[in-house]
């Protein structure tokens, strides 16, 4: 009687395991006619280019844990985890990390990249997050304070700061054409500070990810878009991600099905590194 009760026990443990088993996330079914795929697992490796670039791809230089994380590290160790190949990470530079796509030296270059017209002409991207713009000015100067939208800002009696020569110049010119813009000299900083400490203007770009560490060491600043500290904005939103070569639609494919499938999870990373910084 003994027996019989600890078989069906073990028999329904098994059916609960079972069923557990079935509730977790199932691997993308691997496209087995991808020459790049064939060619990936015949050799073993997963070979991703790899240049730090936080928060999404993030260096460890202490000499003690892993050496990379991030979401861009992250994707790449599942598609090495579902390919069933080690990862090997091949240090690229600034100039090289699209050449080597196309040369074959890597599979993958996981060092995020903004999307561009000029790149998708040579590379497919695998894109998993987005930059964008903020402004902000002192929250005690009452034309920000008062401010609802980033459109509160493109009239008269606003000045506009921004840095002269920088990515952000030409949307100032064309989000405020009726403020009054004032061109700074780059400082070495992410966003000209000192034009607004010193009310020398009211408002100036910031992209979103260095907004986060700049609201904790400056005290008294105001951001717009309001909400989740301005990491929502869209403003000259830019996809990021990790790129393959061109014409190779059924590993481009699975790729961006195993992304879809870590999407919140790649998001959450980005955040948590982002408070980081």
């Amino acid at each position: 009687m003994t027996f019989l009760s600890s078989a069906v026990r073990a028999v329904a443990v098994s059916f609960c395991l079972i069923g557990f088993a079935g509730t977790a996330s199932a691997d993308e079914p691997i496209p087995t006619n991808s020459p790049r795929v064939q060619a990936i697992q015949k050799a073993g490796v997963f070979r991703v280019g790899v240049l730090a670039n936080p928060p999404w791809l993030v260096e460890n230089t202490s000499g003690s844990g892993e050496q990379w994380s991030g979401p861009g590290s992250t994707l790449a160790k599942e598609y090495a985890r579902q390919l069933g190949v080690k990862l090997q990470p091949v240090a690229v530079s600034h100039e090289t990390k699209v050449p080597v796509l196309a040369s074959n030296q890597v599979d993958m270059t996981v060092s995020p990249l903004s999307v561009t017209p000029e790149r998708l002409k040579v590379i497919d991207f695998v894109t998993y997050a987005s930059t964008s713009l903020c402004v902000f000015g002192r929250a005690d100067n009452p034309k920000v304070a008062n401010a609802k939208s980033i459109d509160d800002f493109n009239k008269e009696g606003v000045i506009v700061a921004y840095y002269t020569g920088g990515g952000e110049e030409h949307w100032v010119k064309t989000r405020f054409p009726n403020a009054t813009l004032r061109g700074v000299s780059t400082a070495g900083t992410a966003a000209p500070v000192e034009e607004i400490m010193a009310r020398r203007a009211d408002i100036t770009p910031i992209n979103r990810i260095p907004w986060v560490a700049l609201n904790k060491k400056v005290k008294g600043l105001k951001a717009l878009p309001e909400g989740n500290n301005c990491q929502d904005s869209k403003e000259m939103g830019t996809d990021i991600g990790s790129a393959i070569d061109k014409n190779q639609p059924e590993f481009q494919a699975w790729l961006n099905s195993v992304r879809s499938s870590m999407q919140k999870q790649l998001t959450a990373e980005e955040a948590q590194m982002i408070e980081k910084m």
